[in-house]
């Protein structure tokens, strides 16, 4: 056995706490090793402790928490590291990939300052020409190419802007890399990438990895061993495949069956399709269309510095959206899938004309939606309203949840004070968070991610849309809060007579939930098809990629 890298020892940590608040472990008494080359998967349930076990480690934690226990690396206390000791072991010996890249990047600094400020930092004998060949090579394994050097963190899409966050914690080849769900923005194929190239970098540079994620069928793939957290507490440790196979404790066991009624598999490892869907597809086609979009497209130029604009002229054309055209139906859910960046949110909030199109048409209940007033288009959102990835990020800290739920009815004149807490009690009943009065006082803060992404879609629906557009809404969520978020909008679609867009990345997921599903690749849509078509006889080349990128539990 080769000697101990990482070490963890009766680790426990408690969060500051307000006066009278009675002491509770965010993680409580942890013990696991890393030798050098391993690969281990953390995992369990929003909440459960494994962030805070990756941040203890690094100590990133507010410097009141309360830690107790031990963290070694190569036999050394990192608790007892001099800050220039620290400034070192962070990121030449540990680095850590946060899961919300914004959190990471600066959006004052283009890409490429990111990635030489990251390397003379570490290695100030380095020149920049050096610096820039090395960032350069760094970033084309993340598959950002060397054009975008110059471009800020805001005009990358989300799974982009993880890239670059990735690439920034391999730059100084670190000794063990802690990615705290690394890829949860990212498609497939993106994901598969990325991981096969943490992997043989590990191989190579006998590298370890902890991978902290919600993803079963990705830490099955990819690590030896793993670990189920729940309540702060280490609840089963062992090698991936005889812990997937006999699962001991009972929570382990309760999160397979969440991830494999997903993925809708059989005892047998056959896919399924939900009955729902088959009854579903026959009678949807034989209303108009609830949303027809036309030849749409969204196209940016990037504008070129100084000795571009004088040997290159104008600046580069990015197409996001390039000649969409889709129909939506009535009581559908259509999923849209595609890579990071390939233009699906950007093709979401030109439907919603948060942003105007380029050029196109977006019909939406007849109505031509670009030709509308600012004022007219706010009015038929009322009718088409949006869920968002990160629920944390579109509710207002400041404001209530009761607050929160209520204040489209205020916007659209929808209802008086009175009337709207009794509504939004209502709606608080629908989505599961009961009791409602309770919820209705709390802040965003005091929810857990699931709870968050409750409130996001009772908010949504408070005005009673006919539409909602569902951008990746479940993909923070880990598998058993996933699989309650989804059951419940399965649920409130049918009480609602909802239609919806559902954009992910997660193909499992669109197979799961979606009648049909339409595939984006490079701004435009390459395939579209009924679900089961589309999954068992995929007819584009990106499409047959994607399908053999996803990670599926009954592989692993």
């Amino acid at each position: 056995m080769s000697k101990v890298l990482f070490g963890i020892e009766n680790l426990r940590v408690a969060y500051p706490q307000r006066s009278q608040e009675e002491l509770s472990w965010a993680v409580d008494d942890v013990s696991f090793t890393l030798q050098p080359g391993e690969k281990m998967g953390l995992v369990g349930e929003s909440g459960c402790g494994k962030s805070t076990l990756g941040r203890a480690a690094m100590r990133l934690l507010p410097t009141s928490s309360r830690v107790e226990g031990r963290v070694t690396f190569q036999g050394q206390s990192v608790f007892d590291l001099t800050l220039p000791q620290l400034r070192k072991f962070r990121g030449e010996a540990v680095a850590l990939i946060f899961q919300d890249p914004m959190t990471r990047l600066d959006p004052l600094m283009t890409i490429g300052k990111h990635c030489i400020e990251t390397l003379q930092a570490h290695s100030p004998k380095l020149s920049d020409q050096e610096a820039k060949e090395k960032a350069i090579a760094t970033l084309a394994k993340v598959n950002i190419p060397a054009s975008r050097w110059h471009q800020y963190p805001h005009e990358f899409s989300g799974g982009m802007r993880q890239r670059v966050a990735i690439a920034l914690a391999l730059l100084l080849n670190p000794k063990l890399i802690v990615a705290d769900e690394p890829t949860t923005s990212l498609d497939v194929t993106v994901s598969a990438q990325i991981l096969q190239e943490l992997t043989r970098l590990c191989a190579e540079e006998n590298m370890a990895l902890l991978l902290i994620s919600h993803d079963l069928a990705m830490v099955a793939e990819y690590c030896d061993r793993i670990g189920v957290m729940y309540e702060g507490k280490m609840v089963e440790m062992g090698a991936t495949e005889s812990v997937f196979k006999q699962p001991q404790h009972e929570y382990t066991r309760s999160l397979l069956q969440a991830a494999l009624h997903i993925q809708a598999v059989h005892d047998d490892g056959e896919l399924i399709i939900a009955d729902a869907q088959e009854q579903q597809s026959s009678i949807i086609h034989e209303q108009s269309p609830i949303l027809q979009v036309t030849e749409l497209k969204q196209h940016y130029t990037i504008e070129p510095n100084l000795i571009e604009r004088l040997f290159k002229g104008q600046g580069q054309i990015i197409k996001a959206v390039d000649g969409i055209n889709l129909d939506l139906y009535p009581g559908e859910i259509l999923g849209l899938v595609g890579e990071s960046g390939c233009g699906k949110s950007t093709l979401s909030r030109t439907i919603l004309q948060l942003i105007r199109p380029t050029s196109g048409k977006v019909k939406f209940l007849g109505q031509d939606l670009t030709t509308l007033s600012r004022q007219e288009i706010r009015s038929s959102r009322r009718q088409m309203q949006m869920v968002f990835q990160d629920p944390h990020a579109c509710l207002n800290p400041a404001m209530t949840v009761g607050q929160s739920i209520a204040d489209p009815l205020f916007i659209h004149n929808l209802a008086d004070v009175a009337k709207a807490k009794e509504q939004v009690l209502w709606m608080l009943q629908k989505v599961g968070l009961t009791p409602p009065q309770m919820y209705y006082e709390r802040y965003p803060s005091d929810l857990s991610g699931g709870q968050q992404q409750r409130v996001a879609i009772a908010r949504a629906l408070i005005t009673h849309p006919k539409l909602l557009i569902c951008d990746e809404p479940v993909s923070m969520l880990d598998a058993s809060v996933q699989s309650q978020v989804l059951d419940l909008m399965l649920q409130l679609k049918a009480e609602f007579e909802l239609t919806y867009l559902f954009i992910t990345h997660d193909l499992w997921l669109a197979r799961f939930l979606c009648d049909r599903i339409a595939v984006m690749y490079g701004g435009k849509i390459v395939e579209l098809g009924q679900t089961k078509q589309i999954f068992a006889n995929p007819q584009h080349p990106y499409t047959k990629t994607l399908l053999a990128a996803a990670p599926l539990l009954a592989r692993a």
